[in-house]
């Protein structure tokens, strides 16, 4: 629940106080781009913080967070939008045409759930390293 709680506020706020100026700042053609770098860093932050506030299991914690982001349509947020990943397999198996498309969307999927458990796994603390004196 700790995951939850704490990773909603970060991402929300990772999210749309980056992407407020690339409107005005980019070109149009440019900003799918940027807006793809952001959410990956964004992610990969709510990560971390989320594994740092549950040391004794960072990546269970961030899992559980990740399930919170399959249950609807965030592409307003984040392009992730694991429902539409469902119904566009549906597709694929139907009619091949939309075979490219699914690829595009998994992988964009991969790379953005890679950043949030990346951002988790960075949070571990550091193991101390060993020493031929001690």
């Amino acid at each position: 629940m700790r995951s939850i709680l704490v990773g909603w506020p970060i991402l929300l706020l990772l999210t749309f106080l980056p992407q407020w100026p690339l409107h005005k700042l980019l070109n149009p053609y440019w900003f799918a781009t940027a807006r793809l770098g952001l959410n990956c860093a964004a992610l990969a932050a709510t990560g971390w913080a989320i594994g740092r506030v549950n040391r004794s299991s960072p990546i269970f914690a961030v899992l559980v967070f990740a399930l919170t982001l399959c249950v609807r349509d965030f592409s307003a947020l984040l392009d992730i939008n694991v429902p539409w990943l469902f119904q566009l397999t549906g597709d694929a198996l139907r009619d091949s045409l939309y075979l490219s498309s699914l690829i595009e969307t998994l992988a964009t999927h991969a790379l953005l759930f890679g950043c949030l458990i990346a951002g988790a796994l960075l949070s571990r603390p550091r193991s101390k390293p060993t020493s031929l004196l001690s």
